[in-house]
């Protein structure tokens, strides 16, 4: 990167110690708060040195001085350095392995006992948040391929049943289906029973197709069952196959209380950005935008403005979660610049790399 280039050891050394004060604390950064702490590459350095440093950083578009602050905030082009920074050099800061052995221990502890993949992602939304204090975001790959393990059927009531639909790979559906006509418990025991002999292991549009073929040709009473498993087959799964895409998000509180909400203009940004979380379609496209599935490390996004403008000012930092060799979703966190990125980059590329065992834990 140019800016990299041009920034030298020392230069380098005061603008990580601004960035991670200013993460800590929200505030502008002045130059005696960071002769102050004596730590590190900027240990004796003068506050006229810091000062003459930060001013070649503002010429730089590394920093930015708000207002009349005495003091200067990071850029976001600063932040992308810092993230480089901790990824690089001769001691990277990142990894899954670096993450500290406390939180390893409260990740495996909150995945503990649990079973299936939406079990998996949706607690995986919440420890993110709990984590990061960001918005949590973990996302199932998509649908196609998926293969039928299990499927049941019972009722709730005339021509209304509850089908609980379970693929290979732990995703399970459940949907209300309202019925052409009514049918007795046997029927739908018998109903299940020859979906879960036939057709396990199955991909879903193999199901569908296969059934619609036996009815064309069977003219007996065979067909009768025929009618009732393609009623309930297509109801329980309709042409559009199971969701495309599953998402799970925790921790929009840590969104709100992160923003400064003081004027009109805040609160509607903040009310935009609810907005597209509540619309979960729109996270599947941002983070398709972004996470390319064959990725083996964290990527970090600082730009998403220009996929969703009403993210600006905020930060992605995702990988894509594997099992079995194969791509299973998405996990990621949505937050302020002001994240603690280190903890952040570790415990998303510590539980895409365990996702398979959370799902297959060893004997």
């Amino acid at each position: 990167m140019a800016d990299a280039e041009r920034v030298t050891a020392r230069q380098r050394a005061i603008l990580t110690a601004v960035v991670e004060s200013y993460i800590e604390t929200g505030e502008p950064v002045g130059s005696g708060t960071i002769a102050r702490l004596q730590q590190g590459d900027v240990s004796g350095m003068s506050s006229a040195t810091i000062r003459n440093e930060m001013a070649e950083l503002a010429e730089e578009g590394l920093l930015e001085q708000p207002h009349t602050s005495a003091g200067r905030v990071p850029t976001a082009r600063a932040f992308r350095m810092y993230v480089e920074q901790l990824s690089g050099g001769a001691n990277p800061r990142i990894g899954a392995s670096r993450l500290p052995a406390r939180s390893r221990r409260q990740i495996d502890s909150s995945f503990a006992g649990l079973a299936g993949m939406q079990a998996v992602l949706e607690r995986t939304s919440h420890v993110l948040a709990t984590l990061s204090s960001g918005v949590g975001v973990a996302i199932a790959a998509a649908a196609e391929g998926e293969m039928l393990e299990h499927v049941h059927f019972s009722r709730l009531a005339p021509a209304r049943v509850l089908a609980v639909v379970v693929t290979r790979s732990g995703m399970v559906r459940d949907r209300v289906l309202a019925l052409d006509r009514d049918l007795s418990l046997a029927e739908l025991e018998v109903a299940s029973n020859f979906l879960n002999e036939n057709f396990r292991g199955w991909s879903i549009e193999q199901v569908r197709a296969e059934i619609a073929r036996m009815l064309e040709h069977e003219r007996s009473e065979y067909q009768r069952l025929l009618n009732a498993v393609q009623q309930l087959w297509g109801k329980a799964v309709p042409e559009s196959g199971l969701p495309v895409q599953t998402v799970y998000i925790d921790g929009v509180a840590n969104l709100i209380g992160s923003q400064e909400m003081g004027s009109h203009e805040d609160r509607e940004r903040l009310r935009e950005v609810l907005a597209a979380l509540e619309a979960k379609q729109r996270l599947v496209e941002l983070l398709n935008a972004y996470i390319d599935t064959r990725q083996e490390s964290v990527r970090v996004v600082f730009d998403l403005e220009e996929q969703a403008p009403e993210m600006a000012g905020l930060v992605l930092i995702a990988a894509p979660a594997r099992m079995g060799g194969q791509n299973r979703g998405t996990v990621g966190v949505i937050g302020s610049k002001r994240m603690h990125y280190e903890n952040t980059m570790n415990a998303v590329g510590y539980i895409a790399q365990v996702f398979d065992r959370m799902l297959h834990p060893t004997e």
